[in-house]
């Protein structure tokens, strides 16, 4: 082991026990009020929200970006901007919304409108996905770190799940809240580093610095270098996550009031910026150092080891742990709410708050299980494991939860077989293209197909089941017919520029587009008559939910979503 990898084992040692034993210290006390395992007792400042996002958001985009930027180049930096586009979407038009209707997860969204059915597969699905997301991360993480320890990549892994439920365990939302900040204070000084190696080698002028490479390597700084088709699959993948980015509205729920949670996010924006710069610039840094490199974050690892003195380094590289705890983390967290809290709900309504909590505590331990299963299966790629995740997740809980805020002709019925067809049909495509992490079937990505299927299924299952009729004349039908007319001419230009499309990748983004138009356009087109048709010919109430899931769950919607 190098002198810099017990550096990074000693300082990731005392950083773990202060993760556990300081969380557990400021969590002593006993939580109060309704949620505060859930969402913190709701008394987050907007300081706090901030470093819980940019501690999610801008830690596992840092990790992202310094790998991608030793490859593309300044072009990377896009990855962050798109994913800081989510995070101002979120703040300006969902925090306040949400938060007056007691949101905490996703499944609750979906099982407050569409019944106890719909609320359980939502949240198997949503649970299990979320360790995906952990692992993705933490793989990425554990291999760099590989280069100064003997810790193999499973182990790496499993030792990041077991700190995680050692934390999150004790209190909840709470010890997020704890952690998140700690982790913030480690990136930042991660970052004072990273700034140090860059300026030491290989600086930003002299005959080997940033200047002469961009003169020698000008593809490096050019700003669409990764490619216009990714750069856009980035913004629209992040764009089309805003109302299913749960881990954020747990985060910017538990705040004091809904100005502090969108003031929270607001601050984490602009406290990721410097970071994501940064990001770009240690890649670009390292590949002019240690070029060639088949892993990226390996030569970024070597790059760092070289350049600064090896305490300097562990400190760079528990700052790496720290972005890969601070996306896990919350990964973990909103995972096992899903999993216990909502799952539990769905299974026994009459559940008390203390049950609730029990049932997570349990599903945390399931889910730090799961995790380390999911690294020794597949350790060596974290995108397939990104991958799997979007796929599997927003290809079953995207319709339902744009149907819950915008639709209420949508019925029950709808939002399950939405839900199945969509993770089936994902799962299905990528099983066909042999689960690569980059080359699918024709060119089409999986979370795409999935997506469309998933709100193409709520959209026709709804006509037929429901008794509707088309929306009386203004604005409401002009904007219905402008949606329709948009899916036509995306398919007209699809069948002219196929060829690009196919080229480029942009099969899979222009086929969502199309089915979010026709989606659009189906809810901005019909309004209910009152009634819709169940089985066997009888009439129900339109937008009716099951008696057993009409009473919300503690912390979850009061009501159904108004139409948009």
């Amino acid at each position: 082991m190098t002198a810099a990898g017990l550096w990074t084992i000693a300082l990731a040692l005392a950083y773990t026990a202060w993760l556990v034993l300081g969380g557990r210290i400021v969590t002593r006390r006993r939580e109060t009020g309704r949620g505060g395992f859930f969402v913190g007792g709701r008394s987050f400042g907007p300081w706090t929200v901030a470093f819980c996002i940019t501690g999610l958001f801008s830690g596992s985009s840092y990790i992202a970006i310094v790998e991608l930027s030793y490859r593309t180049g300044v072009s990377a930096i896009w990855y962050g901007v798109a994913e800081t586009v989510q995070v101002l979407l979120i703040a300006l038009l969902l925090v306040k919304p949400l938060r007056e209707r007691l949101v905490v997860t996703v499944t609750g969204i979906i099982g407050d409108r569409f019944g106890r059915a719909a609320k359980a597969v939502g949240s198997v699905i949503t649970g299990l996905t979320f360790p995906m997301y952990s692992v993705a991360t933490t793989i990425a993480f554990a291999s760099a770190l590989s280069v100064v320890t003997d810790l193999s990549l499973p182990l790496s892994v499993a030792v990041t799940a077991v700190v995680l439920l050692g934390f999150l365990s004790s209190g909840g939302m709470r010890s997020v809240g704890f952690s998140q900040t700690m982790n913030v204070v480690m990136i930042g000084l991660m970052f004072l580093v990273g700034l140090w190696a860059l300026l030491a080698e290989p600086g930003l002028a002299g005959p080997g610095g940033l200047a002469a490479f961009a003169a020698e390597r000008p593809e490096m700084f050019d700003p669409v270098n990764a490619g216009t088709s990714l750069i856009v699959a980035w913004f629209g993948t992040f764009i089309i996550n805003v109302p299913l980015a749960q881990a954020a509205f747990q985060m910017s729920m538990s705040a004091r009031t809904p100005a502090d949670g969108q003031r929270g996010l607001l601050r984490a924006a602009v406290l990721g910026a410097p970071l994501l710069v940064l990001g770009v610039l240690v890649g670009v840094a390292a590949a002019i150092v240690t070029p060639g490199g088949a892993l990226p974050l390996v030569s970024i690892a070597e790059y760092v080891t070289g350049t600064v003195p090896p305490w300097a380094a562990g400190v760079f590289f528990v700052g790496l742990w720290a972005c890969a705890l601070g996306w896990a983390g919350p990964c973990q967290f909103s995972g096992a709410t899903s999993l216990g809290r909502d799952l539990g709900s769905a299974l026994h309504p009459g559940a008390t708050e203390a049950q609730l909590v029990r049932y997570t505590r349990v599903a945390l331990v399931g889910l730090t299980v799961v995790m380390v299963a999911f690294a020794l299966l597949r350790t060596e790629e974290s995108a397939w494991w990104n991958v799997m995740a979007w796929t599997l997740r927003n290809g079953a809980t995207l319709a339902p939860v744009l149907a819950a805020f915008a639709w209420p002709l949508a019925t029950r019925s709808a939002a399950l077989a939405a839900m199945l067809a969509g993770f089936g049909t994902g799962l299905a495509w990528y099983a066909a293209s042999g689960f690569h992490p980059t080359a699918f079937l024709l060119g089409l990505h999986p979370v795409w197909l999935g997506m469309a299927v998933n709100l193409l299924a709520m959209t026709a299952v709804t006509l037929a089941r429901s008794e509707w009729r088309l929306a009386a004349p203004g604005r409401r039908r002009q904007r219905g017919v402008t949606a329709l007319a948009g899916a036509g001419v995306l398919v007209a230009l699809a069948a002219v520029v196929w060829p690009w499309l196919t080229a480029n990748g942009m099969t899979g983004l222009l086929l969502g587009a199309v089915a979010l138009c026709l989606f659009s356009a189906a809810v901005l087109l019909t309004e209910g008559t009152g009634t819709r048709r169940a089985a066997g010919g009888a009439r129900e109430d339109a937008g009716a939910v099951e008696p057993s899931s009409a009473a919300p769950s503690p912390g979850t919607a009061a009501s159904a979503p108004p139409a948009a």
